[in-house]
C-alpha cells in the first residue's frame, strides 16, 4: 500500500477507537465531566498524563528544535522534564488534598475572592488558547502532508473529532482516550527511531547509536555533524552557547519552562482525577516514567535528521532532490530559492549562499510563486550576497528552515517503510489532539465551573452546568481551529510563550497559597496581574510588533522568568501592608500539609469582594 493508504489506514482505526471509548466513558454529572469521578488508577492516569504533557510540541517540534539548534536546543527537555518533577514533588499532593476540580476554584478559595478566581480564569482561558495554537497546527501539518488535504481541512477534521469526544466523556472520555493516545505516540516515535539507529550505527538502541559511529563512514554521528558545521557556516552542533543562545538566554528559557510546567492547568487537574494523595504521587511516578521514554529519545532522533537533512540536500542539482523533499515541497512548509547554479546551497547564514531551505507556516501556490518571481527579480538585476534568498523571505515576514516538520519528514529521508512513515503521521495526531482536549477541557471547567458556577449562578443545577460546559467546549473548539489555520509561530515557540505565561501568573500564586499563610487576597491578585501582564506584553512586542529584546536580551521564550519574579517580588512587598487571610484559610493551609488520613483537607467558599 502507498503512504496515504496507510494512513488512512492508521488515522481511521486511531479515530475510530477515540469515538468508542468517548461514546461508552459518557458522562452525566459534573464529576465525572471535570475529573473522571475522581477514580482513575494511577498507572493509568500516569499513561494519561503523559499523553497530556507529550503535545504536538514534544512529538513534533522538541526534535525538530534540538535538531536545528544543537546542544541548546536540549533547554526545552531539561526544562520540560525538570518542570515535570517540580510539579509532582511540590505541588500535585497538597493540590490533590485540597480536593477541588480547578486551578481557578484553588486560587479563588485559598485567597477568598472571586476577584481573585476571576483573574485565575482569565489567565488560564489565556494560557490554554497559547498552548492549543501549537497543537492545532500541528494536526494542519500531518493531514497536509500525508493525507494531501488542505491544512484548513485538516484543522477542521481534528477540530470535530476532539469536540465529540471531549464533550461526550468530559474528563472521564479524554482520560481513556488519552491512554490510547499515548501508546499511539509512544509507539509511533520509538519504532522509526530504533530502525533509523540500526541502519545508521548498526545499533538498534537510539540513546547509544546516537554516539556510536556511522557504518558507511567509520566517523562517530556526533563528529560528523560537528565536521559537516563548520564546513557548512554553521555554529558546531554539540558546542555550548552558541550565537543569541548564550548563557543567559538557556538558563532562562529552562527555568521558563520549568515554573511553567508546574503551573500549567491541564497538567495540575489530572492529579485531581485520582482517589487519594498516594495515588497522586503514584501517578507521577509513573507519567514520569512514560515521558522518560520519548524524552530520551529525541536528542537521537534529532541528530539522526539533521545528518539526512544535509547529507541529502547540499549541493544536490534541481533534478536530484530527493522525492521526501519534493513531497514537503507541495504543503508549502518548504521552499528552495536557486541563486542560479542549480544546486542546493545548504549553508549557514554567515556564508551568504543564496539559496537555502526557508518556510513560515502554510504558503499557498500564489504566494509561493510571488517568491520566486521576487527572487528572480533579484537575480536578473545583478543582486550580491547581502540581497540573498533569505533577504526575499525576511521582507515578507518569513524565515526557516521549519522545524516542525523534521521528525514528520525523517523517516522519508531514512526510506524506512511506508507503514512506519504512515504510523509517524498517526502518532503526530495522537499528540496533538491529547493535548488539545485537556487544554479544552480547562477552559470549559473554568468558564463553566469557576465563572458561571461559582460567580455568576451559584443555583445552578448539574444539568445546566454539564450544558454551559459542553458548549463552552464548542467555543473553544471553533477558536482553537482559528488559531491552527493562522497560528502565531511554529509549535514549539508557541507552546515555549504558553509556559512563560503559566511561570508568571499561576506559580508563584500556587506556590505561596500552599506554603504560605501570611499572603492574602490583594497582593496575590497585583502579582497575577503583574506577571502576565508584563510577560504577554513583551512576547507580543518582541514577536509580532517589532520591539527588541530590551530586557537583557532575554528572547521571548525566556521572559516568563522576569515575570515570574515580578509576580513573587509585587506579591511579598505587598504582604505586609494588606491584612491576613481568614483563620478558615490558614486552617485549610494547615490541614493540606498534613498527612493523607490525619485530617480532611478545609474547603471553603468565596468571600465577598473586597
Amino acid at each position: 500500500m502507498s503512504i496515504k493508504l496507510w494512513t488512512f489506514l492508521f488515522v481511521g482505526v486511531t479515530f475510530g477507537t477515540y469515538l468508542i471509548i468517548a461514546w461508552l466513558s459518557r458522562v452525566r454529572d459534573t464529576t465525572g465531566f471535570y475529573v473522571a469521578g475522581r477514580g482513575v488508577p494511577a498507572t493509568a492516569n500516569g499513561m494519561a498524563t503523559a499523553a497530556d504533557w507529550m503535545s504536538a510540541a514534544s512529538y513534533i517540534s522538541m526534535a525538530g528544535l534540538i535538531s536545528t539548534m544543537g546542544y541548546a536546543g536540549g533547554m526545552y527537555l531539561m526544562g520540560w522534564t525538570g518542570g515535570y518533577v517540580l510539579l509532582a514533588l511540590l505541588l500535585a499532593p497538597y493540590l490533590r488534598k485540597f480536593g477541588h476540580y480547578t486551578v481557578p476554584d484553588f486560587v479563588g478559595d485559598r485567597y477568598e475572592s472571586n476577584t481573585a478566581r476571576l483573574v485565575a480564569v482569565v489567565c488560564a482561558v489565556f494560557v490554554s488558547f497559547t498552548y492549543v495554537a501549537g497543537q492545532m497546527r500541528g494536526v494542519g501539518i500531518v493531514f497536509s502532508r500525508f493525507l494531501e488535504v488542505d491544512i484548513n481541512v485538516g484543522v477542521a477534521i481534528g477540530m470535530a473529532i476532539v469536540f465529540t469526544y471531549a464533550t461526550l466523556g468530559g474528563m472521564k472520555g479524554i482520560t481513556w482516550t488519552q491512554v490510547v493516545q499515548y501508546w499511539v505516540l509512544i509507539t509511533a516515535f520509538l519504532i522509526p527511531a530504533i530502525a533509523i539507529s540500526f541502519k545508521l550505527t548498526g545499533n538498534p538502541v537510539p540513546q547509544i547509536g546516537m554516539g556510536s559511529r556511522l557504518l558507511d563512514e567509520g566517523a562517530p554521528l556526533l563528529a560528523k555533524l560537528d565536521q559537516l558545521h563548520a564546513d557548512l557556516g554553521f555554529s558546531s552542533y554539540t558546542e555550548a552557547f552558541t550565537g543569541r543562545w548564550n548563557k543567559l538566554n538557556v538558563f532562562c528559557v529552562t527555568l521558563a519552562l520549568m515554573v511553567g510546567t508546574a503551573g500549567l492547568p491541564h497538567v495540575i487537574v489530572r492529579f485531581y482525577t485520582v482517589k487519594s494523595v498516594r495515588a497522586a504521587r503514584w501517578s507521577a511516578f509513573w507519567a514520569l516514567f512514560f515521558i522518560a521514554l520519548l524524552y530520551l529519545t529525541a536528542p537521537a532522533t534529532a541528530a539522526f535528521a539533521r545528518y539526512y537533512m544535509i547529507q541529502s540536500l547540499h549541493g544536490r542539482a534541481e533534478a536530484e532532490l530527493p522525492s521526501w523533499f519534493r513531497n514537503w515541497e507541495q504543503t508549502g512548509l518548504v521552499l528552495w530559492l536557486d541563486d542560479g547554479d542549480g544546486r542546493v546551497a545548504y549553508h549557514g547564514p554567515a556564508d551568504g549562499a543564496r539559496n537555502e531551505i526557508f518556510r513560515s507556516g502554510k504558503l499557498t501556490s500564489v504566494e509561493l510563486a510571488a517568491i520566486r518571481v521576487d527572487h528572480q527579480k533579484w537575480l536578473s538585476s545583478g543582486g550580491t550576497d547581502a540581497r540573498d534568498g533569505r533577504a526575499v523571505l525576511t521582507e515578507r515576514g518569513l524565515s526557516g528552515p521549519d522545524r516542525d516538520i523534521i521528525v514528520l519528514a525523517t523517516p522519508e529521508m531514512a526510506a524506512l517503510a511506508d507503514w512506519i512513515i504512515a504510523l509517524v503521521a498517526a502518532g503526530g495526531l495522537a499528540a496533538a489532539l491529547s493535548t488539545a482536549s485537556g487544554l479544552l477541557l480547562v477552559i470549559s471547567s473554568s468558564v463553566a465551573h469557576d465563572l458561571y458556577y461559582r460567580i455568576l449562578n451559584r443555583d445552578a443545577s448539574e444539568a445546566q452546568r454539564l450544558v454551559v460546559g459542553r458548549v463552552v467546549i464548542g467555543l473553544a473548539v471553533v477558536v482553537a481551529g482559528l488559531l491552527g489555520i493562522f497560528p502565531p509561530g511554529f509549535v514549539g515557540q508557541v507552546v515555549a510563550f504558553a509556559f512563560g505565561l503559566a511561570a508568571a501568573s499561576f506559580f508563584p500564586a500556587i506556590v505561596l497559597g500552599i506554603f504560605s499563610k501570611r499572603v492574602g487576597t490583594v497582593p496575590a491578585v497585583a502579582g497575577m496581574i503583574c506577571g502576565i501582564g508584563f510577560t504577554a506584553s513583551y512576547i507580543i512586542g518582541s514577536v509580532y510588533a517589532g520591539m527588541p529584546n530590551w530586557c537583557f536580551g532575554i528572547e521571548p521564550q525566556g521572559i516568563g522568568v522576569v515575570g515570574m519574579l515580578l509576580n513573587f517580588g509585587v506579591t511579598l512587598a505587598l504582604t505586609p501592608f494588606t491584612r491576613e487571610p481568614s483563620e478558615d484559610v490558614r486552617t485549610m493551609i494547615d490541614s493540606i500539609h498534613e498527612p493523607e488520613g490525619a485530617g480532611p483537607a478545609v474547603v471553603i467558599e468565596a468571600a465577598p469582594e473586597h
